[in-house]
């Protein structure tokens, strides 16, 4: 593990335990900030087809956050029933992270400087903002929130 690697990270998960980036190795990593009251909110679709068809290599974490437009105000539990009934989400959920503002949490810092990831600076703009990493934990590239999952551009990355 280096120390441009999300392997080093672990967050809350929705329903309370933990999400262990270094328990991914070997697959690449999709993760993406996420809210139930957006426009992109039907991406979830996507996300959880994505998840389906590359189980095998790739991981979906998907982290609600409510700092664009207060578009993710309900609670776990809310968010977490959403998500199942709604969208059929298996994939792992964080508990809800702060990303923009005076103390994004840590994962988000990572993941959005050059400093840290020793790749790229990249700015969270909005909801379902996906940030595409490798087998080792390593930032392959940031695609903004227009770009969708199925997207052949995430789609090849995933592939190779």
């Amino acid at each position: 593990m280096t120390v441009n690697s999300i392997h080093k990270f672990s967050v809350d998960s929705i329903d309370g335990g933990q999400i262990d980036f270094a328990a991914y190795s070997g697959k690449k990593i999709l993760v993406v900030n996420v809210a139930s009251e957006c426009g992109y909110t039907p991406q979830y679709r996507q996300l959880q087809d994505l998840y389906e068809a590359f189980r095998d290599k790739l991981v979906i974490v998907g982290c609600p956050c409510n700092d664009f437009g207060g578009q993710e105000p309900g609670s776990a539990e809310d968010i977490q029933s959403f998500c199942t009934v709604r969208y059929g989400v298996s994939f792992p959920l964080t508990g809800k992270l702060s990303i923009k503002g005076e103390s994004p949490h840590p994962l988000y810092q990572w993941l959005t400087r050059r400093d840290q990831n020793g790749v790229a600076d990249s700015e969270v703009a909005w909801n379902f903002c996906k940030f595409l990493l490798d087998e080792e934990g390593k930032l392959i590239k940031a695609f903004p929130s227009a770009v969708e999952p199925a997207d052949a551009s995430i789609i090849d990355l995933i592939e190779t």
